[in-house]
């Protein structure tokens, strides 16, 4: 049984948008109320506030004169928005995401309503306060004798309303296996390149539409602030930004899925995305080749469909590794693309080379105490040790243990809650 959610769009009647409007701003005011009131107590008082106080603040702000209106909408919603934040403090202080931000109009929004708070009868769903069901366009059905267990309401900035229906999946989704295998080496020029040969062009679902973005960007920036006019602008960028996720996600999604289907095993690198956009001459290519949402897709979508997956190091030297004879050359700039091994004299394709290390990296041949041993004691893992560093005993392969490695290592180990606590609420 696999946790799952469909998204659909839907065009709500005046008054169930006039409703799940009113929704969305009592659930963005709450979070943001909550949010203001853990961080001042933490700065003034030192006092740590969780999530029963935030819920105790909840009772009594509606029983405030000047937030009455909180009672006009289900109850729902803004409970889930306080658990909502304590998630974001729990990420925070785990060290996975920045401190909690404050939520802003112009992004939309979205609630989240509970069993309590929604009814699905007669293939159709009734939220809390609202009579009539809502508009959904279907665009595939749900499987059968599935089980509602949240449905989440999203307006995004572009003016589009969506619903995504979490159930769990109880069937059987695990493919026919298949003896194939496939390294994968990401890029630019090419979206990705695989073991075979094979490459993936890149779409650049940015580039095609970014003059058109930037004339709309500009229109935007000469409006006045506030006035209609800029509204107006405003929802044309947004308009142009969903229309450039909308086909990157589509192609991302297609793509990820032929590979789940073609491949028992499928081999990446665990490429630090977040650290590779601060180069500000590629971040908006890396960016728009959807690096990140495409491993996520491979991750989930490998464990619903009886596949595997396998992450090796990323400071593997796939690139100036030779796949024939294991020479590592001492550089190779990113604009040589093709090269001869001063070892064996065989040409390589950059990308394709790559991925055959990355693959035999990843999968498991030839595993022995020997191989192992010299994985360990030199680091660079030879061509008949490929794979177990990843697949035995999950070692890196840099040398020596690098110093940002073991500084990593450290830091990890040393208590840092009271550094944290510095900074902001539990």
């Amino acid at each position: 049984m696999v946790e799952k959610a469909y998204k659909f769009r839907f065009y709500p009647t005046p008054e169930q948008e006039n409703l799940l409007r009113r929704t969305l701003g009592c659930v963005r005011l709450i979070y943001n109320k909550a949010l203001a009131a853990r961080t001042q107590a933490w700065y003034e008082r030192k006092e740590r506030v969780g999530y029963k106080q935030t819920s105790a603040m909840l009772t009594n702000w509606k029983k405030q004169e000047d937030l009455d209106f909180l009672a006009q909408v289900s109850s729902v919603p803004l409970q889930q928005s306080l658990r909502h934040l304590q998630t974001a403090f729990t990420n925070f202080f785990s060290g996975r995401s920045n401190y909690p931000n404050f939520k802003k109009k112009r992004n939309g929004g979205s609630a989240e309503f509970t069993k309590s708070a929604f009814k699905w009868r007669n293939g159709q769903v009734y939220l809390a306060k609202c009579a009539e069901p809502l508009p959904i366009r279907w665009s595939r059905q749900l499987p059968q004798n599935c089980l509602l267990t949240s449905i989440t309401i999203k307006l995004d900035p572009s003016g589009r309303w969506s619903v995504s229906l979490r159930f769990n999946d109880t069937r059987d989704l695990k493919l026919k296996p298949t003896q194939k295998q496939v390294g994968i080496d990401l890029g630019i020029a090419s979206l990705l390149t695989t073991s075979d040969g094979e490459k993936v062009a890149n779409p650049k679902n940015l580039q095609k539409l970014h003059k058109k973005l930037r004339l709309a960007q500009k229109s935007l920036s000469r409006k006045t602030k506030g006035s209609n006019n800029y509204q107006k602008a405003r929802l044309k960028v947004a308009r142009i930004h969903a229309k450039i996720k909308d086909s990157r996600v589509d192609y991302t999604h297609k793509l990820t899925t032929q590979l789940i289907r073609e491949n028992q095993t499928i081999v990446v690198e665990d490429l630090a995305v977040k650290n590779m956009v601060k180069n500000h001459k590629l971040a908006r290519a890396i960016s728009d080749a959807n690096w990140g949402e495409l491993v996520r897709q491979l991750e989930y979508k490998a464990q619903w469909y009886g596949r595997e997956l396998i992450k090796i190091d990323r400071y593997f030297p796939s690139s100036k590794r030779c796949s024939n004879c294991g020479h590592i050359v001492e550089k190779l700039p990113l604009n040589i693309r093709e090269w001869d091994c001063p070892e064996c004299a065989t040409h390589h394709d950059r990308d394709v080379n790559a991925s055959i290390n990355i693959l035999r990296m990843g999968t498991r041949v030839g595993v022995s105490e020997a191989p192992l041993e010299e994985v360990r004691r030199k680091g660079t893992p030879t061509k008949k040790a490929a794979g177990l560093a990843v697949s035995v005993c999950g070692v890196t392969v840099r040398p020596e243990e690098s110093k940002s490695r073991k500084a990593g290592a450290m830091k990890q180990k040393a208590p840092n809650s009271d550094v944290r606590e510095s900074r902001a609420v539990s």
